[in-house]
């Protein structure tokens, strides 16, 4: 199964002191957030990884090269213009995959997409152990969260399926405690649901579109961890060694 580490983002909220390192380089427990997530896939035997680039991306392929130090295979995508979530997915699956040609094979069909900013400790076996029982479209992992502000939000049917979700709803739109982790299951007929150009993102346009077209779109409650580094006050506690 092949894997996306999202890392193009520029880190808005922490702009003012990272102005050197992309975010997903920011070291946790002595090394780089993504190479930690690199690591985490790879002990679940996932070793064909794409990486997408944007604010300053050769801090990323200079350090991890082809990924052949980690025992992985890593290609790269570069955006010279920020695509959203699921732009660089499609730009990824169109350029290095040959999707919507016949070079696309079907062992392509199911793949991950992680978000390579966030520090993920998750069972990856049942994760996609579930999205195959469920056959559906995608599985999102989902954790419960108190503050949902700045978080995607599902809503579950009692079967797991999602029925309403909301990227960071406003308060009255809080809904659901459960969270998107910026871990996903997807089967490649959702590369059909997003558009060959322009910036898209999976939370705000992707994920509505499926529902709205009563598509199988499943969440999966994990009990694993994640470290999200989303302010100046949680990088300075990461600076000082803090156990978050």
């Amino acid at each position: 199964m092949k894997a996306i580490l999202l890392a193009a983002g520029k880190g808005e909220r922490l702009r003012s002191i990272l102005k050197t390192i992309p975010k997903p380089m920011v070291k946790v427990y002595g090394k780089p957030i993504l190479e930690h997530n690199i690591e985490w896939l790879k002990s679940y035997g996932i070793t064909d990884l794409y990486i997408n680039l944007h604010f300053l991306p050769e801090k990323i392929r200079d350090y991890f090269n082809n990924g052949r130090k980690w025992g992985v295979k890593i290609d790269y995508s570069y955006e010279p213009e920020l695509l959203g979530t699921a732009g660089a997915v499609k730009k990824i699956a169109r350029e290095l995959w040959g999707w919507g040609s016949k070079n696309f094979s079907s062992d392509m069909g199911t793949f991950l997409v992680v978000y390579g900013d966030n520090l993920l400790k998750y069972n990856l076996k049942e994760i996609i152990d579930f999205h195959f029982q469920k056959k559906g479209i995608a599985t999102i992992v989902l954790y419960e969260k108190d503050d949902v502000s700045q978080s995607g939000i599902a809503v579950l049917s009692d079967k797991g399926r999602i029925i309403k979700f909301i990227e960071k709803p406003k308060p009255e739109e809080s809904i659901s405690n459960l969270v998107n982790t910026g871990i996903y299951v997807l089967n490649s007929e959702i590369l059909s649901y997003i558009p060959d150009e322009g910036f898209t993102d999976f939370g705000n346009d992707i994920f509505p579109a499926i529902i709205k077209g009563r598509g199988d779109l499943y969440g999966f409650i994990s009990k694993g961890s994640l470290i999200a580094i989303d302010t100046p006050e949680l990088y300075k506690l990461v600076l000082e060694g803090a156990e978050l």
